[in-house]
């Protein structure tokens, strides 16, 4: 069984037309080894050049890439291989589970016409007839836990584990020796994502795979790997065993990738994200949420009128105080969305449903519904989908005053905004398009859209889901900041229990449409009382599993 290993690789990306910038280092010098049988973590930022290593390996970079050094797949030199060779290899001896599900399944093809496309490239003795390859995507849906009659869904059809679940079963298709997985949990709940990591563990010990797993959190590798390697600006940083790197790493980089994602329960990360700058400041002068109560929900139910239709909240009551930050936490599907959208009056919702905005009822159209939505502003979960990439900063942050009829110095309006969601000095991004925006500066540029008309309150949609660690304690610790300053009321929805701890005074447990906990976040997280409560917190990973 052969393994894997990165032989003194280097890899530049010629530029070159308008955004000629030269020859661009992506990776320098690094030697990894992943043994046969073996599992390897690599951890980094973006930009920290662990993609680009991976897709190496099977010759997935672009033309404009230049490769020194070797990558070998047992005794096998990568470069040298005709393509046919290369063919042979991909899918039958190492093979790929790519970060996003959705845009690596096709759309118009069944999940199972699709595994069986990798059957029909890589034909062998076992699944040389239709019959045989048939049996064989069946045994693979089994084996990734999935039901047999997946096999004719559309990946639309499937959940967000569903369909990762999917792409792993390609992966094991021709029996690899080898896998990549390249952010296989991202964006997922943590109970879908902890049923991923068991399962890639299970089938990594069953079946003697070599795992070579990418990600920028600790405490994922931790759970899945023997040794982790860490890289930033394309260099080896350090390399150890997974309990070393999680809890005695020789490097500040490291220590700070460790830190970048909170312990449920220590102190230390209460209210104090990590930034760039270490641990947030946990000011003795910070603004309290005060006794209003700003918006008010209660017996609010949607359904969605169709086959049967279905009943996504039900009777839900909440409140959010003037400068509080509440959690709305719980899995993908369990209405949190829904939910948010029908606070912000963007989901009609059933009769007899109340919602209440400052003590008085949300408008429903009009002028009314206008001045409401100046006064509740909605943060998406994806700064590239909400930012039109053809708009300047300046033009995506004036666009708000501009709908909403805002008069006075809009330049100066902008540039205040721009400083308070802290993007300084905000001339510099004036011009400025998405795309030449790192991930964290386009979610500042998306709050400080909404920030441009003076909201009370926002409503965020998991704000960091995506987002490297040390940006996701900027956009959490800027979160703190707006409410300390401005008092700012925000609600935000995630499935990530350590951002509630980073920075919610209070947390509300959505399951299945209802709210089946909430209160202050220190006793629902530390001292739950719902089954579910206790499972979203049992399923949370962290770099401390390893130190036990």
């Amino acid at each position: 069984m052969p393994g894997l290993t990165f032989d003194n690789v280097s890899i530049t990306y010629r530029t070159s037309g308008r955004n000629d910038r030269g020859e661009i280092a992506a990776v320098r010098s690094v030697s990894l080894e992943l043994p046969a049988g073996g599992t390897l973590g690599i951890a980094g930022e973006s930009g920290s050049g662990k993609s680009t290593l991976a897709m190496s390996a099977l010759r997935l970079l672009p033309k404009n890439a230049r490769l020194d050094g070797r990558v070998l797949i047992g005794e096998t030199d990568v470069a040298s291989l005709r393509f046919g060779e290369l063919r042979a290899l991909r899918w039958a001896q190492a093979s790929i589970v790519f970060q996003g599900a959705m845009h690596s399944l096709n759309p118009v093809h069944t999940v199972g016409a699709q595994i069986t496309e990798a059957l029909q490239i890589h034909v062998t003795e076992r699944w040389k007839t239709a019959k045989a390859r048939e049996t064989r995507v069946l045994e693979l849906l089994e084996i990734v836990d999935l039901p047999p009659e997946k096999a004719g869904a559309f990946p639309h059809e499937l959940s967000g584990g569903q369909k990762q679940r999917v792409m792993i079963a390609m992966a094991l298709a021709c029996e690899p020796d080898i896998i990549i997985a390249d952010e296989p949990t991202t964006a997922l709940d943590v109970i879908v994502q902890k049923q991923i990591l068991d399962m890639i563990s299970r089938l990594v010990s069953e079946r003697g795979i070599s795992l070579l797993m990418i990600s920028h959190d600790l405490s994922v590798l931790a759970t899945a790997c023997e040794r982790i390697a860490i890289m930033r600006n394309g260099e080896l940083v350090e390399i150890g065993e997974a309990r070393m790197i999680c809890s005695e790493p020789n490097e500040p980089y490291t220590r700070k990738l460790a830190d970048a994602f909170p312990v449920i329960g220590d102190p230390a990360s209460r209210m104090r994200p990590v930034t760039r700058h270490g641990a947030g400041a946990h000011e003795p002068g910070r603004s309290e949420p005060s006794n209003e109560v700003l918006l008010s929900a209660r017996g609010v139910n949607v359904t969605y009128h169709g086959a049967g239709g279905t009943r996504a909240v039900r009777d839900v009551d909440l409140d959010v105080h003037r400068g509080e930050i509440v959690a709305l936490v719980g899995q993908s599907g369990s209405g949190k969305t829904t939910l948010a959208r029908a606070l912000m009056g963007l989901q009609p919702t059933d009769e007899g449903s109340d919602i209440r905005f400052a003590g008085e009822p949300l408008p429903d159209k009009g002028k009314q519904l206008r001045r409401f939505r100046r006064r509740v502003q909605l943060v998406l979960q994806d700064p590239s989908a909400a930012l039109n990439p053809k708009l300047s900063v300046y033009e995506s942050v004036a666009e708000g005053l501009r709908v909403q009829g805002i008069s006075g110095d809009e330049r100066e309006r902008v540039a205040q905004s721009l400083v308070d969601a802290e993007l300084s000095p905000p001339e510099r991004f004036f011009g400025a398009i998405p795309q030449e925006l790192s991930g964290g500066q386009r979610q500042r540029v998306v709050i400080a859209g909404a920030l441009a008309l003076h909201p009370e309150m926002l409503i965020a949609d998991e704000p960091v889901a995506s987002l490297d660690a040390s940006v996701r304690g900027e956009i959490l610790g800027l979160m703190l900041s707006l409410k300390q300053r401005l008092g700012l009321s925000a609600l935000v929805i995630t499935h990530d229990l350590g951002l509630a701890w980073n920075i919610a005074d209070r947390v509300a447990v959505m399951y299945h449409g209802e709210i089946v906990e909430q209160g202050p976040t220190e006793e629902v997280l530390l001292r739950p009382k719902h089954e579910y409560t206790k499972e979203l917190l049992a399923a949370a990973p962290s770099v401390r599993e390893k130190t036990a």
